[in-house]
């Protein structure tokens, strides 16, 4: 049985999921006392307010916040750099993990003695919130630390597809030898980081997780906030795992629209009735193809039309888009492999094979995936 949510509430009689950052009583005896930092965004909300403000009210003893890609309170553009600085609200110092460093230091953890993680991720591999997730435990366990995470539903966390990351080509987009959906919670992922030995020289982190109530891998899942820019609505969050693929072409995905991830197109493809014109917009001030217009697909529509949610990635349209494309030498970036972990996805794409073909290769390292999942699951 699938259970959908939608954000006011939920069909028929079944409880909307409770993520663990609403469950104070669950998690305020491992940090009161205490100095504490967060991870945390605009999705770190408890209620109506952020869970900063929350946790301030009650007296928790917050010393630093650590801001992921995209910043804090606001929203920056995907790639941007954040710069240190203070929360203008409350004053507390702010600490990038998407500036100088990606990872927290000793001097940056000095005297903090919790690190609470409150993000929503989508549970994709490209999605930098768990490659921070990745480095903040990891930190946490080489400076003696005590990490809570604060379980939030994964959108996506229905299913698994896709290739596992060589950790050869490893990078800030593919950390850890995943799928590209990897069909976990935060928490989740946090006991699989800990347990496989993934961290630096297989260290191991004081971690807590608190879980969400009324949440099973079975729900589908309806964010209350946008967890970034160019992911403005369920649409997006369903289509961005096969679409963030086209971040490494020269096809564009509809930033710098209304409706970023919900599109394809290029100047280049064949005018087939539906185009669109990329303009610097926030969260896009730069898109690619910036006031040209781009003719391609429009999958605004794609829930209604039952494309998503689907238990898989969909690799046709990338094929079908790479096919069409007349320059076909100029339809990969080099940001293409870093995004696929390797060159394997491009070279199939290139040698002709179709979606079934490419599929079956990654059967066999799925299979290992999922019983490797499976003991961390939280949620069954």
């Amino acid at each position: 049985m699938i259970l959908i949510f939608i954000v006011s509430g939920c069909y028929g009689t079944e409880r909307a999921p409770v993520p663990g950052a609403n469950q104070i009583e669950q998690y305020k005896h491992l940090i009161e006392g205490r100095p504490v930092a967060i991870v945390a965004n605009q999705t770190s909300m408890v209620g109506g307010k952020h869970i900063v403000d929350t946790l301030l009210s009650i007296g928790i003893n917050i010393v630093a916040i650590f801001a992921p890609e995209h910043g804090f309170r606001d929203l920056a553009d995907a790639g941007d750099r954040i710069e240190d600085s203070n929360d203008p609200i409350t004053g507390i110092p702010i600490i990038s993990l998407y500036g100088k460093h990606l990872k927290p230091t000793k001097e940056d953890l000095r005297g903090i003695e919790v690190v609470i993680f409150d993000i929503q991720d989508v549970g994709v591999r490209f999605y930098t919130y768990i490659s921070t997730l990745h480095y903040v435990i990891e930190a946490c366990a080489e400076n003696n630390v005590k990490c809570v995470v604060l379980d939030r539903p994964d959108p996506n966390g229905y299913y698994f597809d896709g290739n596992i990351a060589d950790t050869t080509y490893r990078s800030f987009v593919a950390m850890d030898p995943v799928p590209v959906v990897h069909g976990m919670t935060v928490g989740e992922y946090a006991q699989m980081l800990n347990g496989e030995g993934w961290l630096k020289k297989s260290v191991k982190c004081d971690l807590a997780v608190v879980k969400c109530k009324d949440y099973t891998h079975e729900t589908l899942y309806e964010l209350p906030v946008k967890p970034s820019p160019n992911l403005p609505n369920q649409v997006s969050v369903y289509l961005y795992p096969s679409l963030c693929f086209f971040e490494g072409t020269n096809i564009s995905i509809g930033r710098g629209t209304p409706f970023p991830f919900q599109v394809f197109g290029s100047p280049n493809l064949p005018d087939k009735g539906f185009s669109f014109t990329p303009a610097s917009l926030p969260g896009a001030k730069t898109p690619p193809f910036l006031g040209v217009k781009c003719y391609g697909t429009d999958l605004r529509d794609a829930i209604k039309n039952k494309l998503v949610p689907s238990p898989q990635l969909n690799l046709e349209w990338i094929i079908d888009a790479y096919l069409t494309c007349p320059d076909k030498n100029e339809f990969f970036t080099p940001y293409f492999d870093i995004l696929s972990a390797g060159p394997f996805l491009r070279e199939q794409i290139q040698n002709g094979m179709s979606a079934e073909e490419i599929r079956a290769t990654w059967k066999e390292e799925l299979e290992k995936f999922g019983k490797i999942r499976e003991k961390y699951l939280l949620y069954k």
